[in-house]
């Protein structure tokens, strides 16, 4: 079986840096991508993706990234399902599991590198060639939904 997405599109927003109570850092980012042909009025269509990174893919985001910047993004695609607080219904997010992060263009200021990028460790790297808002009630992910909690 094979659970892999690769993506390459502009960040939205800044990202967004918690940290789980055992102190582990986790980076929600929201990443537009343009679709490869154009609608019936000659214009691109974008499709927004929920990103996660953990550890030192976190920290990197934190870091190195931010809105506006074109990234590539290396990982797998997850749910998750909970039970929204307000309403009782069952909620489904669908979101991709950064392994690897790149950075495809220059920072602002003062970054003098044209390309940055991290790994997690154990996975291999892959380089690669508008709207800020949230999904409503998707609750912050926690080390619970971390497959590398232990480690």
């Amino acid at each position: 079986m094979l659970n892999r997405v690769v993506l390459v599109g502009r960040l939205v927003a800044d990202p967004e840096v918690r940290y789980t109570p055992a102190g582990v850092p986790v980076a929600q980012l929201r990443v537009a991508v343009n679709r490869i042909t154009k609608n019936e009025n000659g214009e691109y269509e974008s499709d927004f993706f929920n990103v996660v990174a953990w550890r030192r893919t976190a920290e990197f985001a934190q870091n190195y990234l931010s809105k506006g910047r074109l990234v590539s993004i290396d990982g797998r695609l997850q749910t998750r399902s909970w039970v929204d607080q307000t309403s009782g219904q069952k909620r489904t997010a669908f979101e991709i599991v950064a392994d690897n992060l790149e950075g495809l263009d220059r920072k602002s200021e003062g970054f003098s590198d044209q390309h940055t990028s991290i790994s997690e460790p154990g996975s291999e790297h892959m380089s690669g060639a508008a709207r800020s808002a949230q999904p409503p009630s998707i609750p912050p992910v926690d080390d619970e939904h971390d497959p590398f909690a232990d480690e």
